[in-house]
């Protein structure tokens, strides 16, 4: 049974899908996750996130449920605005370089569970709906500068963060920093453009805006999660993810505005937040210039590294960034490479030898997959998932050592760990080409089998240090010699 650790009632609960509904004889599970804003590159701290929620979306399908994953795109907002004035490029032109850019990253580490990408941009006519039905229920109002969503106007505002209305009076989100607002945590729903700057010449320098009741303007920040969620899943959904980053006043100000319009509570049953990504301890953004970019990381390292450094830790805890944890991370990777080496050398024996032999891993595989299962049921703890893989790795690699390992057991151990693949994808996903071993070297190993054999250990030693020497390092096993490149 699936416990997840609800941020709302700040603890574990049984996961139970919203509506009995089924799609297509499963349980439908609506899950939404916020999506990058397109000003810059998307940086590792992203990418756990993201990754973090790929491997959520996964998991529920392997358990049979129909998961709908939907992920705005933040494709108008100050930032983007700002950037493109500085560059003087027009603000679609960068937006929209930067969501392929994402998009490519997100390829890249193959996250491919969302199935559908939506663009603020894209739904304005739900967002100018959202604005209306609030200003005619009395939750928001209009100044010089735009439209506001009064924060004292919803009695249960701060039950997402646990802040009062009086705690929040010294948040300010992104564009809503008027000085006329009722309330200072009042943030902006839309915001009015002055029409002077969009008569510019100057591409560059005209404002993102659309018409709408009060005039032109483009939407505030929180309100285009919420017209999109409104859309897809209606006023009330399964689970809704994010940095622990976004938990005030990002995700509080969303519960504010659908629950107003609605006057459905909970507008979402399960609140799942990722800990922060750190580099020495500080959290990792752009602000700071801390930052390592997807788009870098896998210049020097592969995308499963990057998996696997994400997924060894809990999705509430923090992660701090080093490389010398990525080095080790490379080395579980290794370890993981050469016990799949050996189970496909198995796999390919002659299968009459499966009968001389007792199938001693099987309770080895049924432990492992009932280990993963009640990890990952456990509010998705992979840590305690990925130890139960390196715990089959370990026993696996005594059985092949003593000979306990047929065709057969290669088969099923290989099949067991490509279904936990299948929510992980650091296990087979990019895993190494073994690097071509030239034919000199070959033929210097073979020489010194000669040498062995006949006891002249001195010559032995001396080819082992010049295939050391070229770059190779020499692995006597049972089976013969293994040669690795250095």
């Amino acid at each position: 049974m699936l416990k997840v650790y609800n941020t709302l009632s700040r603890k574990k609960e049984v996961f139970l899908p919203m509506t009995p509904r089924l799609v297509q004889g499963k349980k439908k599970v609506n899950l939404f996750v916020c999506g990058p804003t397109t000003y810059d590159f998307s940086h590792i701290g992203h990418a756990r996130t993201y990754i973090v929620f790929d491997m959520v979306a996964k998991y529920l399908r392997e358990k049979e449920y129909n998961v709908f994953y939907l992920q705005n795109i933040t494709d108008v907002d100050d930032k983007i605005i700002n950037r493109a004035i500085k560059e003087r490029v027009f603000w679609k032109d960068l937006s929209r370089k930067f969501e392929r850019e994402y998009l490519k990253d997100i390829k890249a580490l193959n996250i491919n569970s969302v199935t559908k990408y939506a663009r603020a941009t894209d739904h304005i006519k739900e967002i100018i709906s959202q604005v209306e039905r609030l200003l005619k229920k009395g939750f928001a109002y209009q100044i010089k500068d735009g439209i506001y969503y009064d924060i004292s106007k919803f009695k249960d505002y701060g039950k997402l963060s646990k802040r009062t209305v009086s705690m929040a009076e010294d948040a300010v989100s992104r564009i809503d920093e008027a000085k006329e607002k009722r309330n200072k945590g009042d943030f902006c729903l839309w915001k009015f453009v002055v029409s002077e700057r969009q008569k510019s010449g100057k591409k560059f320098l005209r404002m993102p805006s659309w018409p709408s009741p009060w005039g032109a303007g483009r939407p505030g920040w929180h309100i285009e999660d919420t017209a999109i969620t409104e859309k897809y899943f209606g006023p009330q959904y399964d689970i809704h993810g994010g940095a622990r980053d976004l938990i005030f006043p990002h995700h509080e100000a969303e519960i504010a505005q659908m629950e107003a319009i609605s006057n459905k509570s909970p507008m979402v049953k399960y609140w799942l937040h990722t800990g922060l990504l750190t580099v020495f301890g500080a959290k990792m953004s752009k602000s700071l210039k801390n930052f390592i970019t997807i788009k870098d990381f896998l210049k020097k390292h592969s995308a499963r590294i990057l998996r696997l450094f994400v997924l060894k830790t809990h999705y509430h805890s923090p992660i701090d960034y080093s490389e010398k944890e990525i080095e080790q991370v490379k080395s579980q990777l290794e370890r993981i490479d050469e016990f799949l080496d050996k189970l496909n050398k198995i796999k390919g024996v002659n299968r009459k030898l499966e009968k001389t032999k007792k199938r001693m891993a099987k309770t080895l595989i049924l432990r492992t997959q009932k280990e993963f299962e009640k990890a990952m049921d456990d509010d998705f703890n992979t840590p305690k998932a990925i130890a139960a893989v390196f715990h089959l790795i370990g026993r696996g690699n005594y059985l092949f050592d003593k000979d306990k390992l047929t065709p057969a057991d290669a088969r099923d151990i290989l099949k067991l760990l490509r279904k936990i693949d299948k929510v992980f994808n650091f296990i087979f996903y990019g895993k190494r080409i073994a690097p071509k071993i030239p034919s000199f070297i070959k033929k210097m190993v073979r020489e010194r089998e000669k040498a062995r054999k006949k006891e002249d250990w001195k010559l032995a030693d001396e080819i082992r240090r010049k295939i050391k020497n070229l770059g190779y390092q020499i692995e006597d096993t049972r089976e013969g010699p293994k040669i690795k490149k250095i």
